[in-house]
């Protein structure tokens, strides 16, 4: 059977109607429903991004670091959950402090749409304390991991462990490849390199292991991804896929920098990476792409609920 594609222009006219306008300014209420432009109830598609983070990016001030300016960006273009990390796990020492605060952050300013991913850091003791009170004391879906700026690779000790108690948990992992481009970088940070590929081995032995990677794509060489999607349940972001229609290009193992096997769409999470970068620029990848209509809703918030179970 031929897949249909959808474009831009036909997505917009076809049965999701006006409610498919992700990428123009809009007053979407997860509480309520919206008229259409047909005048009936707005039942479109709306949007899980995976990847955003909370308080103060520590290098420069971005134009949505209030928490509820951000909740205000994200609804106009259809975000109606956001999975909420911290920047203050980058560089604090006090991992509770950072999640005590992310967590009634979320609760107060969330305006019900934000789900706090806490931070663990392997590099500070008590770290199992930590990944307790992200799910007994807070509640947490998950939790966020930037090794680069936390000094711990994949390859420490205790990783596995933590991914079999967070499993054990039931909390979803992320880990972050990179949080900007490495030419941006303060000339003071040096940031760490990191090795994805023990993550291989780890959920092979903890094969029910919740695991998505953010920001990923420098990180992730393409033998290494080969063996991510042929060997583990690996789930990614699409926040640096860079290039015209390049995300439908994986989807179909045609991109642009080399030839490689296709990664299925239900790998793909949506994630935007704000509010470092504009929530503009993941959308618009949608359409950029030739992607079908089942492909794109799939992205845009299916394959994300899968991921996490009921969100």
């Amino acid at each position: 059977m031929v897949m249909k594609k959808v474009s831009r222009r036909t997505f917009f006219s076809g049965s999701l109607g006006a409610a498919a306008a992700l990428s123009l300014p809009a007053t979407l209420s997860a509480k309520k429903p919206h008229s259409s432009a047909t005048g009936g109830p707005d039942t479109g598609p709306d949007i899980i991004d995976t990847n955003v983070n909370l308080f103060q990016w520590p290098f420069r001030r971005l134009k949505y670091r209030e928490t509820k300016a951000l909740v205000a960006k994200l609804r106009q273009h259809r975000i109606t959950q956001a999975w909420a990390g911290s920047y203050e796990g980058l560089l604090h020492k006090d991992i509770n402090g950072v999640n005590s605060r992310l967590a009634e952050e979320c609760r107060v300013s969330g305006e019900g749409m934000l789900l706090p991913f806490g931070t663990v850091n392997l590099a500070w003791p008590d770290w199992e304390e930590d990944l307790r009170k992200c799910h007994e004391v807070y509640g947490m879906r998950g939790i966020r991991l930037c090794p680069i700026y936390q000094t711990f690779d994949l390859d420490h000790p205790d990783f596995p462990k933590l991914v079999r108690q967070a499993t054990a948990m039931g909390l979803a992992i992320q880990i972050v490849g990179d949080m900007e481009d490495s030419r941006t970088h303060h000339p003071i940070i040096l940031v760490r390199e990191m090795n994805v590929a023990p993550l291989v081995d780890i959920m092979k032995a903890v094969p029910m292991a919740k695991v998505q990677l953010l920001h990923w794509n420098q990180r992730v060489r393409r033998n290494l991804l080969d063996k991510l999607i042929n060997e583990t349940s690996v789930a990614l972001d699409i926040s640096r896929i860079e290039g015209t229609g390049e995300l439908g290009r994986l989807i179909e193992g045609k991109p642009w920098s080399d030839s490689a096997m296709a990664i299925p769409v239900e790998r793909f999470l949506f994630g935007s990476h704000a509010p470092y970068f504009p929530v503009e620029t993941n959308v618009l990848k949608l359409f950029e792409s030739p992607l079908t209509l089942e492909q794109m809703k799939a992205i845009m918030s299916g394959n994300a609920r899968r991921f996490l179970g009921s969100v």
